[in-house]
């Protein structure tokens, strides 16, 4: 279950540095709130299987539910709650303003994952059977 996956996580740190640069440095309208939860879901996706050599659909909608809980925690005002309202750290991982459009860019972020999956998965099968036509 465990397993060390270099591709993964370079493409996890590559999105956490997008994610980074998109907090530190862009302050629009669509980039930060909409595209920032798009890539959120993405770079979460790719860090779990950095480590785990898990199934795509349950590492995927695994993922799914974590982003749609935590979005929840914000209609309930967690950071709050939980006395972390002054720290920008937790305001950052956890969010303190719920929205909708945030669930459906979780959601399109993760069927871009299961898409991209597909495919690779797709052309691994195809590279094998052209390797060794006999199976």
């Amino acid at each position: 279950m465990f397993k060390f996956d270099v591709r993964y996580f370079t493409v996890a740190f590559l999105l956490f540095w997008v994610e980074v640069h998109i907090d530190l440095y862009v302050h629009d309208p669509f980039i930060r709130p909409s595209f920032g939860d798009f890539l959120i879901v993405i770079f979460l996706y790719c860090f779990f299987k950095s480590f785990l050599n898990t199934p795509v659909m349950a590492t995927a909608l695994a993922t799914l539910f974590i982003a749609y809980a935590i979005e929840v925690s914000q209609y309930f005002h967690f950071v709050y709650a939980m006395g972390w309202g002054n720290s920008h750290l937790a305001r950052a991982i956890f969010g303190t303003t719920f929205q909708w459009s945030d669930l459906l860019m979780y959601t399109l972020g993760i069927l871009l994952v299961i898409e991209l999956e597909r495919r690779r998965v797709k052309r691994s099968i195809s590279k094998m059977y052209q390797q060794n036509p006999s199976k």
